[in-house]
């Protein structure tokens, strides 16, 4: 089952529906909820990932890990192997497949970790008045593989991603305030326009997501990104990893405001 939806209030009821197989971007669902990125690898890998969240904390801000081989956290009351709306598998670094649930792939030695996601200051843009074209428009927000890399860590490696939002110029002060209050979901843009400084030659070939319009008068604002793991991922080449689609995120059951300096 996969198309848009009416976005849900509630956490649970969203997990429900992803259970069910709706396969459909998160952006918009559950305002007022923390929305996260998932990464679950081998219990060996692990260590080194966590390391390397450490060294990069605002591509890979950490919000929660599991024991080796648990299916949800507190801060998940879920299931963390079929309450996403798509997963993406990868052997040896290189993508396997994408499917709506990853049941029959888990292990006793997988850690998951929840990485914060820059959809939780989505809420707080939107209140600002500050426009979110992707969820204007219905789709996914577009991210980059950029030519800037990361601190490695042991064996992890890779670029850093980033996501973009088009902002007009007038309100890009307001996109940097409003957002640098959430620095546990990527916080502040790491780069305003020239997109070819990041190493990206075409706004609309992104890596991941989908294309969105710019109109004139806007500036491309990027922000780090949790799938910025996935790429190491796919330069390290653990024996296995099991990712969200990008776009495709776990909602939680933490409140946007509980990651929100200055409350």
């Amino acid at each position: 089952m996969t198309g848009s939806s009416t976005p849900f209030a509630e956490p649970r009821e969203a997990r429900v529906a992803y259970r069910a197989g709706l396969r459909t971007p998160t952006a918009g669902h559950c305002p007022g909820w923390t929305q996260a990125n998932l990464i679950s690898l081998p219990a060996d890998f692990a260590e080194d990932f966590l390391r390397f969240a450490q060294r990069n904390p605002q591509a890979c801000p950490v919000l929660g890990l599991t024991e080796p081989g648990a299916v949800s956290l507190p801060i998940f009351d879920g299931d963390l192997r079929r309450d996403l709306p798509a997963y993406r598998v990868y052997e040896r670094g290189e993508l396997a497949g994408e499917r709506t649930d990853v049941v029959d792939l888990w292990r006793g030695d997988l850690v998951t970790f929840l990485i914060g996601c820059s959809f939780t200051f989505e809420t707080a843009l939107l209140a600002a008045d500050v426009p979110v074209r992707h969820i204007e428009d219905g789709g996914n927000v577009p991210m980059y593989t950029t030519s800037v890399a990361c601190r490695p860590a042991g064996r992890m490696a890779g670029p850093l991603v980033v996501s973009m939002r088009p902002i007009p110029a007038d309100r890009v002060e307001d996109a940097i305030r409003v957002t640098a209050r959430y620095p546990r979901v990527h916080g502040a843009p790491v780069h305003i326009g020239q997109p070819g400084l990041l190493g990206i030659e075409d706004l609309d070939r992104p890596d991941f997501g989908d294309p969105v319009r710019i109109e004139p008068g806007e500036v491309p604002v990027f922000w780090a990104c949790g799938v910025t793991p996935q790429a190491a991922v796919m330069r390290s080449k653990p024996p296995l990893a099991i990712g969200h689609a990008p776009g495709h995120m776990a909602i939680t059951d933490a409140r946007d405001t509980d990651y929100l300096l200055d409350r």
